[in-house]
């Protein structure tokens, strides 16, 4: 049956992406917009005040919670970590509140991530129940998790798609190493051991309209590809589809002049699986790593 889903964070790489496929399957989506509604199609909300009337989530029957300042636009300043932290914590906190005084049960997928399981795990395998991690953003996702504790306590459903690098055309983690790629500049990062979760944002879209579907689905859920590999051999299939060379390598000591502290996440390995998304029935699209290159690149 058609839905009604709101989405916080609409306009970013993900959001638009979901918004155009929930609607495309005949569902009706509403906005949650920082700024006055204009049409009935947009929620307003201050999430950095904590300002949500429960009234205007009526008739919305899941909220998938996408909001929040973009972790690797900016180095991170005091200022900028403590923007980064506000930003998730505040806006699920607001959120789940007025969930939680809504006048009927309300689905909330809440957006997380895999920096929870720390910077640098090495070769072992991470599932939703291992432990997390070191670091700003593991300290960032318990926090994000935990803010959303008001809509559990009400009883309501509440997963959180721990989500990985989203492999997108022009956007997000992969749009530098693409870029680079095309001009055959794209090598290791560091040594290029390192395990990247990947996950191409049409199967991220999928799997999180999948958990808008699955009420009975609760908790953490990695929305990660079923294959995860090494940075390197990222580099070296994007650079074998594209038919460039990949043997220049990025030296950690460059990243971490340049990116400062979060170059640490670049270069540290999560290797994540997504146990619970294969033990629910999802199927993927692109279920191999040639398979996810090649979509990113027809659609770049």
């Amino acid at each position: 049956m058609p839905q009604r889903v709101a989405i916080t964070g609409a306009s970013g790489m993900i959001g638009s992406a979901l918004s155009a496929f929930l609607s495309a399957r005949g569902d009706e989506v509403v906005h949650v917009v920082r700024r006055p509604a204009r049409t009935s199609a947009e929620i307003s909300w201050d999430p950095s005040n904590r300002q949500l009337e429960a009234a205007a989530l009526s008739g919305v029957d899941a909220v998938v919670h996408l909001a929040g300042a973009n972790v690797g636009e900016k180095r991170w300043t005091p200022s900028r970590k403590q923007e980064i932290f506000a930003s998730r914590v505040d806006g699920t906190h607001t959120l789940a509140t007025a969930l939680a005084e809504a006048d009927h049960p309300i689905r909330l997928v809440s957006q997380s991530a895999v920096g929870i399981y720390g910077s640098d795990r090495g070769d072992e395998v991470l599932t939703e129940g291992s432990e997390s991690g070191h670091g700003f953003l593991a300290e960032v996702v318990r926090a994000w998790e935990a803010a959303a504790e008001p809509a559990r306590a009400a009883g309501l459903p509440v997963v959180h798609p721990r989500t990985g690098i989203v492999l997108a055309p022009g956007a997000g983690a992969m749009g530098p190493l693409l870029r680079l790629a095309q001009l055959g500049l794209a090598g290791p990062l560091g040594s290029g051991r390192q395990f990247w979760p990947w996950i191409t944002l049409r199967d991220t879209v999928r799997a999180l309209a999948f958990l808008v579907d699955q009420p009975d689905i609760s908790g953490p859920v990695n929305v990660v590809g079923p294959a995860p590999a090494r940075q390197k051999d990222i580099a070296s299939e994007l650079a074998r589809q594209l038919h460039r060379p990949s043997l220049l390598p990025a030296p950690g000591m460059g990243l971490r002049l340049y990116l400062g502290e979060f170059a640490n996440d670049i270069l540290g390995s999560q290797r994540v699986v997504p146990t619970r998304l294969l033990e629910c029935g999802f199927e993927y699209e692109q279920d191999t790593l040639p398979k996810a290159i090649s979509w990113l690149l027809a659609h770049a």
